[in-house]
C-alpha cells in the first residue's frame, strides 16, 4: 500500500541524494539551528546518554559533544537518501574497505554472512557501499515503522538498491535470508525487552540480546563485524572484523558482553558518529528507574 501524499517528498530525496558530498556536510550546520527546538526530545535523550557514558568530560565538552553528534545525526539523515535513491556514479570511490577479500570469500562458498554493526548514524549508507563493492544487493534488520502507508514508501526507497529488509522480530525470515547464502546486516544494540541480560556499555548496564551465535548455528552462518566511518574529508571507511575467537562457543551472556566491548571501542573512537538520540538505556534492572523520565 503505497501513499499519494509522499511522493513529492520522494523526488525531493531522489535530488537530494545526488548533490555534492561537501554541500551536504556543510548544510547540516545551516540546519542544526534551524532544527534545534524540533530536535528538543531527541537532544534530551542524547544529552542523558551522553551524560551516562562521558562523565569524565565537563559541561562545556558534553555540549559540543551533543552538537557534533546532533550535526552527524542530521547528516545522517541525507545518507540514508543517499543509501536510498542515490545512482552508483554518485557513491563510486567515496568508500576504502578493509577486510572485503574475506567477505567476499566467505559469500563465494555459498555461505551466509551476519554483518554485524550497531547504530552508527550512517549504517545504512555503510550496507548500500559494500553491496556496491560487492555487486549485490545486501539486506537488514530494520524496525518498521509504526505508518503502514510510510513504511510501505520506506520500503519501496530501499528496495531501489538494497534486498527487502527484515523485520526486527522475523527470525524466520532472517534464518531463511542466511540459509539462502545472503549477506544481512544486523545492529544487536537495540534495547529488547526479551531474552536479554543486562550487559555493560560504557559501564551502564543496557538490555542486550542473548543468542546472536544461536542464529549463526542455525543460518549455518558466518559473522563479519562491520564497523563504518565518516572521515573528516567527507569519505568513508568500512572496516570488516572477522568472527572474534572463541565467540561462537561461549556462554550468551559472555558472547554478547564481547559485541559490546568491541562496539564500544569503535564508538570511543567516533562518539559523534553513534545513535546517541536511540534510548539505549530504556529498559532498566528491577527496581531502577527510567534515566529518561
Amino acid at each position: 500500500m503505497r501513499c499519494l501524499a509522499y511522493r513529492p517528498l520522494a523526488w525531493v530525496a531522489a535530488a537530494v541524494s545526488r548533490l555534492p558530498q561537501g554541500l551536504l556536510l556543510v548544510s547540516t550546520s545551516v540546519l542544526l539551528p534551524l532544527l534545534w527546538w524540533p530536535l528538543a526530545r531527541r537532544r534530551r535523550i542524547a544529552t542523558v546518554n551522553i551524560a551516562l557514558c562521558f562523565p569524565e568530560l565537563d559541561a562545556p565538552a558534553q555540549a559540543r559533544l551533543l552538537r557534533e553528534h546532533l550535526r552527524a545525526t542530521l547528516m545522517g539523515i541525507l545518507e540514508l537518501l543517499r543509501a536510498w535513491c542515490a545512482p552508483a556514479r554518485v557513491l563510486r570511490g567515496s568508500c576504502d574497505i578493509e577486510g572485503l577479500d574475506a567477505l567476499r570469500a566467505a559469500l563465494a562458498e555459498g555461505q551466509g554472512v551476519l554483518l554485524l554493526t550497531g547504530h552508527f548514524t550512517m549504517t545504512e549508507l555503510a550496507v548500500r557501499l559494500l553491496g556496491e563493492a560487492l555487486g549485490r544487493r545486501m539486506s537488514s534488520v530494520v524496525r518498521r515503522n509504526n505508518s503502514p502507508c510510510l513504511e510501505a514508501e520506506l520500503e519501496h526507497a530501499r528496495q531501489r538498491n538494497f534486498q527487502p529488509t527484515l523485520a526486527k522480530k522475523d527470525l524466520r525470515g532472517l534464518l531463511r535470508a542466511l540459509q539462502a547464502g545472503e549477506a544481512v546486516a544486523y545492529s544487536a544494540d537495540q534495547d529488547f525487552s526479551y531474552r536479554h541480560a543486562f550487559i555493560p556499555f560504557f559501564g551502564i548496564p543496557a538490555a542486550t540480546l542473548l543468542g546472536t551465535p544461536e542464529l549463526l548455528a542455525r543460518g549455518n552462518a558466518r559473522m563479519f563485524a562491520l564497523w563504518p566511518r565518516r572521515l573528516p574529508d567527507g569519505r568513508y571507511r568500512l572496516r570488516l572484523e572477522p568472527e572474534w575467537p572463541g565467540w561462537r562457543d561461549a556462554p550468551p551472556e559472555e558472547a554478547a558482553a564481547t559485541y559490546m566491548r568491541a562496539l564500544e571501542v569503535q564508538v570511543r573512537e567516533a562518539p559523534e558518529q553513534y545513535l546517541w538520540v536511540h534510548r539505549r538505556f530504556k529498559t532498566r534492572p528491577p527496581g531502577e528507574a527510567s534515566f529518561y523520565a
